[in-house]
């Protein structure tokens, strides 16, 4: 049997013990950042306040999810609707920041996921939490929801 040749690995999995710095895959050659910021904006519209959120929702941005929830939850308001429809993919440390911001709430049921797409559902539903939040197809048929 003929031995093959070692396979080369990829410069973006070396080791730190290799000579070349791995790249990050969410960093530009000159240190820009691919990644988009995750709040895109928080508005008030009577009584609900719509956080739209963007992007890849993890670790290394949970907290800044975590603020804009937060502070969409504290005066109170009758409903929270967190507009999913631009998100990419969610971890579970971003799933954990929703259920977080949920219980702020002093109406639980006042806490709505708003078009979330393919990827998001599907976490939603691994984790079981399509089953604990209510989600809706649209912004507007959350605003609307009977709570």
């Amino acid at each position: 049997m003929a031995s093959r040749p070692p396979l080369e690995t990829p410069p973006a999995v070396r080791s730190s013990s290799d000579k070349e710095t791995p790249q990050l895959a969410h960093r530009t050659q000159d240190g820009g950042s691919l990644r988009r910021e995750p709040v895109i904006s928080s508005e008030k519209t009577g009584d609900a306040c719509i956080v739209r959120l963007a992007g890849e929702l993890d670790l290394y941005n949970a907290h800044a999810v975590r603020e804009a929830l937060v502070q969409a939850c504290a005066d109170g308001p009758e409903r929270v609707i967190v507009d999913l429809s631009e998100v990419e993919f969610i971890d579970s440390t971003a799933l954990g920041v929703l259920i977080e911001a949920r219980s702020k709430l002093p109406n639980k049921q006042g806490f709505l996921l708003a078009a979330p797409g393919l990827e998001t559902r599907r976490a939603l539903q691994i984790s079981g939490l399509d089953r604990h939040f209510a989600v809706h197809q649209t912004v507007p048929e959350a605003l609307t929801a009977t709570l």
